[in-house]
Protein backbone atom coordinates (compact mmCIF):
# COMPACT_ATOMS: atom_id res chain seq x y z
CA UNK A 1 0.00 0.00 0.00
CA UNK A 2 1.33 3.40 -0.99
CA UNK A 3 -0.12 6.84 -0.39
CA UNK A 4 -1.17 9.05 -3.31
CA UNK A 5 1.41 11.67 -4.40
CA UNK A 6 1.53 14.95 -2.48
CA UNK A 7 3.78 17.94 -1.84
CA UNK A 8 5.52 17.86 1.52
CA UNK A 9 6.21 20.93 3.68
CA UNK A 10 8.04 20.89 7.03
CA UNK A 11 7.74 24.39 8.58
CA UNK A 12 9.80 25.34 11.61
CA UNK A 13 7.39 27.86 13.17
CA UNK A 14 3.65 28.18 13.52
CA UNK A 15 3.20 31.20 11.24
CA UNK A 16 5.01 29.39 8.44
CA UNK A 17 2.75 26.38 8.97
CA UNK A 18 -0.39 28.51 8.94
CA UNK A 19 0.71 30.27 5.75
CA UNK A 20 1.32 26.93 4.02
CA UNK A 21 -2.09 25.70 5.15
CA UNK A 22 -3.80 28.87 3.93
CA UNK A 23 -2.15 28.59 0.53
CA UNK A 24 -3.34 25.01 0.01
CA UNK A 25 -6.73 25.38 1.69
CA UNK A 26 -8.96 22.31 1.69
CA UNK A 27 -6.44 20.39 -0.42
CA UNK A 28 -3.97 20.21 2.49
CA UNK A 29 -3.69 17.94 5.51
CA UNK A 30 -1.71 18.51 8.69
CA UNK A 31 0.64 15.79 9.92
CA UNK A 32 1.08 15.59 13.70
CA UNK A 33 1.79 12.10 15.07
CA UNK A 34 0.48 10.47 11.91
CA UNK A 35 -0.94 7.44 13.72
CA UNK A 36 -4.32 7.94 12.04
CA UNK A 37 -3.41 9.96 8.96
CA UNK A 38 -0.72 7.66 7.55
CA UNK A 39 -3.03 4.60 7.41
CA UNK A 40 -5.71 6.79 5.82
CA UNK A 41 -3.21 7.87 3.16
CA UNK A 42 -2.10 4.30 2.51
CA UNK A 43 -5.67 3.10 2.11
CA UNK A 44 -6.40 6.11 -0.15
CA UNK A 45 -9.05 7.34 2.28
CA UNK A 46 -7.30 10.72 2.18
CA UNK A 47 -5.57 12.25 -0.84
CA UNK A 48 -4.18 15.69 0.06
CA UNK A 49 -2.33 17.80 -2.47
CA UNK A 50 -0.04 19.09 0.28
CA UNK A 51 1.05 17.54 3.58
CA UNK A 52 2.16 20.02 6.26
CA UNK A 53 4.35 18.37 8.90
CA UNK A 54 4.18 20.10 12.31
CA UNK A 55 6.88 18.03 14.00
CA UNK A 56 9.51 20.77 13.71
CA UNK A 57 7.24 23.47 15.22
CA UNK A 58 8.63 23.39 18.75
CA UNK A 59 6.24 26.03 20.12
CA UNK A 60 3.38 23.53 19.80
CA UNK A 61 4.91 21.07 22.28
CA UNK A 62 5.18 21.06 26.04
CA UNK A 63 3.29 20.97 29.34
CA UNK A 64 3.03 24.09 31.49
CA UNK A 65 1.33 24.86 34.77
CA UNK A 66 -0.68 28.08 34.76
CA UNK A 67 -0.51 30.51 37.71
CA UNK A 68 -4.03 29.47 38.76
CA UNK A 69 -3.01 25.81 38.95
CA UNK A 70 -4.46 24.81 35.61
CA UNK A 71 -2.45 23.30 32.79
CA UNK A 72 -1.57 24.19 29.22
CA UNK A 73 -0.82 21.26 26.92
CA UNK A 74 0.80 21.98 23.58
CA UNK A 75 -1.04 20.32 20.71
CA UNK A 76 2.09 18.40 19.64
CA UNK A 77 2.67 16.98 23.12
CA UNK A 78 2.95 13.20 22.85
CA UNK A 79 0.74 10.73 24.66
CA UNK A 80 3.88 9.31 26.23
CA UNK A 81 4.52 12.61 28.00
CA UNK A 82 1.13 12.39 29.70
CA UNK A 83 2.19 9.01 31.00
CA UNK A 84 5.52 10.14 32.42
CA UNK A 85 5.30 13.83 33.27
CA UNK A 86 5.32 14.65 37.01
CA UNK A 87 3.21 17.78 36.51
CA UNK A 88 0.47 15.75 34.82
CA UNK A 89 0.56 13.14 37.60
CA UNK A 90 0.08 15.85 40.24
CA UNK A 91 -2.32 18.28 38.59
CA UNK A 92 -4.19 16.17 36.02
CA UNK A 93 -3.88 12.61 37.37
CA UNK A 94 -6.84 11.42 35.30
CA UNK A 95 -4.65 11.80 32.20
CA UNK A 96 -1.78 9.96 33.84
CA UNK A 97 -4.09 7.15 34.91
CA UNK A 98 -5.56 6.73 31.42
CA UNK A 99 -2.47 7.30 29.27
CA UNK A 100 -1.12 3.72 29.51
CA UNK A 101 -4.42 2.53 27.99
CA UNK A 102 -4.00 4.61 24.83
CA UNK A 103 -3.06 2.03 22.20
CA UNK A 104 0.46 0.58 22.52
CA UNK A 105 3.73 2.18 23.65
CA UNK A 106 5.11 2.83 20.11
CA UNK A 107 1.89 4.60 19.16
CA UNK A 108 1.90 6.66 22.37
CA UNK A 109 5.46 7.71 21.58
CA UNK A 110 4.37 9.34 18.31
CA UNK A 111 0.70 10.15 18.82
CA UNK A 112 -0.16 13.73 19.85
CA UNK A 113 -2.86 15.29 21.99
CA UNK A 114 -3.94 17.72 19.29
CA UNK A 115 -4.02 15.01 16.66
CA UNK A 116 -6.29 12.84 18.79
CA UNK A 117 -8.73 15.70 19.36
CA UNK A 118 -8.71 16.78 15.72
CA UNK A 119 -9.38 13.19 14.58
CA UNK A 120 -12.38 12.99 16.95
CA UNK A 121 -12.61 9.21 17.05
CA UNK A 122 -15.44 8.28 19.45
CA UNK A 123 -13.35 5.31 20.59
CA UNK A 124 -10.39 7.52 21.58
CA UNK A 125 -9.68 8.17 25.24
CA UNK A 126 -8.35 11.74 25.22
CA UNK A 127 -11.39 13.62 23.88
CA UNK A 128 -13.61 12.05 26.56
CA UNK A 129 -11.07 12.68 29.33
CA UNK A 130 -10.42 16.30 28.41
CA UNK A 131 -14.14 16.94 28.11
CA UNK A 132 -14.65 15.65 31.65
CA UNK A 133 -11.91 17.98 32.92
CA UNK A 134 -13.60 21.01 31.34
CA UNK A 135 -10.81 21.61 28.84
CA UNK A 136 -10.86 24.16 26.05
CA UNK A 137 -9.12 24.08 22.67
CA UNK A 138 -7.15 26.97 21.17
CA UNK A 139 -6.96 27.03 17.35
CA UNK A 140 -5.14 29.40 15.02
CA UNK A 141 -5.12 30.34 11.34
CA UNK A 142 -3.52 32.90 9.10
CA UNK A 143 -5.50 36.06 8.35
CA UNK A 144 -7.87 35.72 5.43
CA UNK A 145 -8.52 38.24 2.66
CA UNK A 146 -9.91 41.45 4.12
CA UNK A 147 -8.52 40.80 7.62
CA UNK A 148 -5.57 42.54 9.23
CA UNK A 149 -2.35 40.59 8.57
CA UNK A 150 -1.20 38.19 11.26
CA UNK A 151 -2.42 35.22 13.23
CA UNK A 152 -6.09 34.80 14.11
CA UNK A 153 -6.92 32.66 17.16
CA UNK A 154 -10.07 31.45 18.86
CA UNK A 155 -10.81 29.28 21.89
CA UNK A 156 -13.62 26.76 22.10
CA UNK A 157 -14.82 24.61 25.00
CA UNK A 158 -14.22 21.00 24.07
CA UNK A 159 -17.94 20.23 24.17
CA UNK A 160 -18.38 22.81 21.38
CA UNK A 161 -15.50 21.38 19.37
CA UNK A 162 -16.42 17.74 18.74
CA UNK A 163 -19.66 17.48 16.76
CA UNK A 164 -19.75 13.79 15.85
CA UNK A 165 -17.58 10.89 14.72
CA UNK A 166 -14.52 12.33 12.95
CA UNK A 167 -16.26 15.73 12.71
CA UNK A 168 -15.13 18.85 14.60
CA UNK A 169 -15.42 22.64 14.52
CA UNK A 170 -11.88 22.89 13.11
CA UNK A 171 -11.93 24.73 9.80
CA UNK A 172 -9.79 23.78 6.80
CA UNK A 173 -7.18 26.51 7.41
CA UNK A 174 -7.00 26.11 11.20
CA UNK A 175 -4.56 24.22 13.44
CA UNK A 176 -5.00 23.23 17.08
CA UNK A 177 -2.25 24.96 19.06
CA UNK A 178 -2.98 24.15 22.71
CA UNK A 179 -5.40 22.64 25.20
CA UNK A 180 -6.19 24.46 28.47
CA UNK A 181 -7.29 22.50 31.54
CA UNK A 182 -8.74 24.40 34.52
CA UNK A 183 -7.35 23.72 38.00
CA UNK A 184 -8.77 20.98 40.19
CA UNK A 185 -9.84 21.54 43.77
CA UNK A 186 -8.56 19.91 46.98
CA UNK A 187 -11.70 17.78 47.42
CA UNK A 188 -11.91 16.61 43.83
CA UNK A 189 -11.47 13.04 42.66
CA UNK A 190 -11.23 11.49 39.21
CA UNK A 191 -11.01 7.91 37.97
CA UNK A 192 -10.75 6.04 34.67
CA UNK A 193 -11.34 2.48 33.55
CA UNK A 194 -11.89 0.74 30.23
CA UNK A 195 -12.42 -2.79 28.98
CA UNK A 196 -10.78 -4.14 25.82
CA UNK A 197 -10.16 -7.59 24.42
CA UNK A 198 -6.43 -6.97 24.69
CA UNK A 199 -4.49 -4.17 26.35
CA UNK A 200 -3.90 -1.54 23.68
CA UNK A 201 -6.90 -2.48 21.51
CA UNK A 202 -9.79 -0.08 21.08
CA UNK A 203 -11.99 -0.15 24.16
CA UNK A 204 -15.22 -2.08 23.92
CA UNK A 205 -16.35 0.45 26.50
CA UNK A 206 -14.68 2.93 28.83
CA UNK A 207 -15.66 5.44 31.47
CA UNK A 208 -14.14 8.40 33.27
CA UNK A 209 -15.72 9.96 36.35
CA UNK A 210 -15.18 13.17 38.31
CA UNK A 211 -16.55 14.14 41.71
CA UNK A 212 -16.19 17.19 43.95
CA UNK A 213 -17.19 17.05 47.62
CA UNK A 214 -17.58 19.65 50.32
CA UNK A 215 -15.99 19.39 53.76
CA UNK A 216 -19.00 17.41 55.06
CA UNK A 217 -18.75 14.78 52.33
CA UNK A 218 -21.71 16.08 50.33
CA UNK A 219 -21.37 15.83 46.56
CA UNK A 220 -21.10 19.25 44.92
CA UNK A 221 -20.40 18.04 41.39
CA UNK A 222 -20.48 14.69 39.60
CA UNK A 223 -19.87 13.97 35.93
CA UNK A 224 -19.18 10.98 33.70
CA UNK A 225 -17.88 10.74 30.15
CA UNK A 226 -17.85 7.53 28.13
CA UNK A 227 -15.55 6.01 25.53
CA UNK A 228 -16.89 4.12 22.52
CA UNK A 229 -20.45 4.35 23.82
CA UNK A 230 -21.87 6.91 21.40
CA UNK A 231 -21.14 8.87 18.22
CA UNK A 232 -19.07 11.57 19.96
CA UNK A 233 -17.54 12.35 23.35
CA UNK A 234 -20.16 13.83 25.63
CA UNK A 235 -20.94 14.11 29.32
CA UNK A 236 -23.68 11.69 30.31
CA UNK A 237 -26.84 13.63 31.05
CA UNK A 238 -28.52 12.99 34.38
CA UNK A 239 -25.78 11.15 36.30
CA UNK A 240 -25.47 14.09 38.69
CA UNK A 241 -29.11 14.01 39.78
CA UNK A 242 -28.87 11.11 42.27
CA UNK A 243 -25.63 12.49 43.71
CA UNK A 244 -25.42 16.29 43.87
CA UNK A 245 -26.50 17.66 47.24
CA UNK A 246 -26.20 14.27 48.95
CA UNK A 247 -23.42 12.01 50.21
CA UNK A 248 -22.30 9.55 47.49
CA UNK A 249 -23.63 6.36 49.06
CA UNK A 250 -23.51 2.97 47.33
CA UNK A 251 -27.19 3.17 46.40
CA UNK A 252 -26.82 6.61 44.86
CA UNK A 253 -23.71 5.60 42.94
CA UNK A 254 -25.58 2.58 41.59
CA UNK A 255 -28.48 4.80 40.55
CA UNK A 256 -26.08 7.10 38.68
CA UNK A 257 -24.53 4.08 36.95
CA UNK A 258 -28.00 2.97 35.87
CA UNK A 259 -28.60 6.42 34.38
CA UNK A 260 -25.35 6.21 32.41
CA UNK A 261 -26.16 2.75 31.09
CA UNK A 262 -29.63 3.81 29.98
CA UNK A 263 -28.42 7.08 28.48
CA UNK A 264 -25.51 5.85 26.36
CA UNK A 265 -25.76 4.94 22.69
CA UNK A 266 -23.34 2.06 21.97
CA UNK A 267 -23.15 0.54 18.50
CA UNK A 268 -23.18 -3.27 18.40
CA UNK A 269 -20.45 -5.05 16.46
CA UNK A 270 -18.60 -8.37 16.36
CA UNK A 271 -17.13 -7.68 19.80
CA UNK A 272 -20.38 -7.14 21.65
CA UNK A 273 -24.10 -6.50 21.43
CA UNK A 274 -25.72 -3.26 22.53
CA UNK A 275 -26.96 -4.93 25.72
CA UNK A 276 -23.48 -6.21 26.53
CA UNK A 277 -21.95 -2.78 26.03
CA UNK A 278 -24.60 -1.15 28.20
CA UNK A 279 -23.78 -3.67 30.92
CA UNK A 280 -20.09 -2.80 30.63
CA UNK A 281 -20.90 0.90 30.85
CA UNK A 282 -22.85 0.36 34.05
CA UNK A 283 -20.04 -1.65 35.66
CA UNK A 284 -17.32 0.80 34.63
CA UNK A 285 -19.28 3.90 35.67
CA UNK A 286 -20.06 2.40 39.07
CA UNK A 287 -16.40 1.53 39.64
CA UNK A 288 -15.05 4.90 38.52
CA UNK A 289 -17.63 6.96 40.41
CA UNK A 290 -16.89 5.02 43.60
CA UNK A 291 -13.14 5.47 43.15
CA UNK A 292 -13.52 9.17 42.34
CA UNK A 293 -15.62 9.61 45.50
CA UNK A 294 -12.98 7.89 47.65
CA UNK A 295 -10.21 10.01 46.20
CA UNK A 296 -12.20 13.20 46.70
CA UNK A 297 -12.91 12.24 50.31
CA UNK A 298 -9.19 11.70 50.87
CA UNK A 299 -8.67 15.39 50.13
CA UNK A 300 -6.86 15.02 46.84
CA UNK A 301 -6.62 12.85 43.77
CA UNK A 302 -3.29 11.08 44.22
CA UNK A 303 -0.68 10.96 41.49
CA UNK A 304 -0.86 7.80 39.42
CA UNK A 305 2.12 5.53 39.01
CA UNK A 306 2.12 4.29 35.43
CA UNK A 307 3.81 1.49 33.61
CA UNK A 308 4.37 0.61 30.00
CA UNK A 309 1.30 -0.65 28.19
Amino acid sequence: MKPPPFDYVAPTDLDEALAALADAGEDARVLAGGQSLIPMLNFRLAAPVKLIDLNRVSELSGIERRPDGGLVLGAMTRHRQLERDATIAEYAPLLAEAAPWIAHAPIRTRGTIGGSIAHADPAAELPALLLLLGASVRVARAARDGEAPGRVERTLPLDDFCFGPFFTALEADEVITRIDIPPCGPLEGTAFEEFARRRGDYAIAGAASRMILDEDGTCLHAAVSLINAGPAPALVAGVEEPLVGRPPTEDRLAEAADVASAGCDPAPDMHGSEAYRRHLVRVLVLRTLARAARRAAAGRTPGIETEDG
